[in-house]
């Protein structure tokens, strides 16, 4: 797969108002969303590169995961090199021994079931949890070791690609409705679980599949479209409401 600057593009808008969201920056109640539309990105990206090796002859899974190695675990390492120290200088007893579950839970890919744990009215403070953040990462991670052997299984057995999307478009719906079903009842899953992030990722990767060479003019109209639905989303939605 070539590069694709305007997927650079696109994770800088992601990331850019989380980041300011966490800031308190005012004006950007749904700056939230960037987590999401990254998770959309990743299931795009994994998807292309797949079929397109696969198209090629050229998908093996070891070349799959140790790009995946070299892309994560350098900047993870970083984080962790600073964040210990700091840990150890400034966290309280209690805190530190929850930092330390964090770190194992970090080491297994598995640290948004960890906070998931943690997700009550006497948690510590967000702003105490150095590693919060890597919950996302760690979805990502569980998506690359269950999705890619399927989608490998289904292009190998040559399903044809209009029946590969009807069936991960029944997985994405079942998804959702989880993820809706939960966020009442079950707001800390429906947050950190995979099975309820899972119809984003599925969301990106029937993109991929689906997507089919446009005239410059479509592919500028869909962009303006797609933009201007992230910007309300940004400007108007409110994790405080409902």
């Amino acid at each position: 797969m070539h590069y694709r600057a305007e997927i650079d593009g696109l994770r800088a808008l992601a990331v850019l108002p989380v980041i300011l969201h966490h800031a308190g920056l005012p004006g950007l109640p749904g700056g939230f969303v960037g987590v999401d539309i990254f998770f959309v990105i990743s299931g795009y990206l994994i998807t292309s590169i797949i079929a397109a090796e696969l198209q090629a002859g050229t998908f093996t899974y070891r070349h799959f995961y140790e790009r995946r190695i070299r892309r994560i675990l350098p900047a993870l390492a970083l984080v962790l090199a600073v964040s210990c120290p700091l840990a150890w200088a400034l966290m309280l007893p209690a805190d530190l021994a929850e930092f330390a579950g964090s770190i194992l839970a970090v080491q297994v890919f598995a640290s948004n079931f960890f906070f998931a744990q943690q997700a009550d009215y006497f948690a510590t403070s967000s702003q105490m949890k150095p590693l919060l953040h890597t919950w996302s990462l760690a979805i990502e991670e569980q998506f690359y070791l269950v999705f890619p052997p399927l989608l490998v299984l289904a292009m190998r057995v040559s399903l044809l690609r209009p029946t590969i999307i009807t069936m991960l478009a029944v997985l994405a719906a079942a998804s959702l409705s989880l993820c809706l079903a939960w966020a009442a009842s079950r707001p800390d899953l429906a947050f950190y679980s995979p099975a309820t992030r899972a119809w984003e990722l599925l969301a990106g990767a029937i993109c991929a599949l689906a997507a089919a060479p446009r005239s410059g003019e479509t592919r500028n109209i869909l962009a303006a479209a797609g933009l201007a639905l992230i910007t309300i989303a940004l400007l108007t939605f409110d994790a405080g409401a409902g």
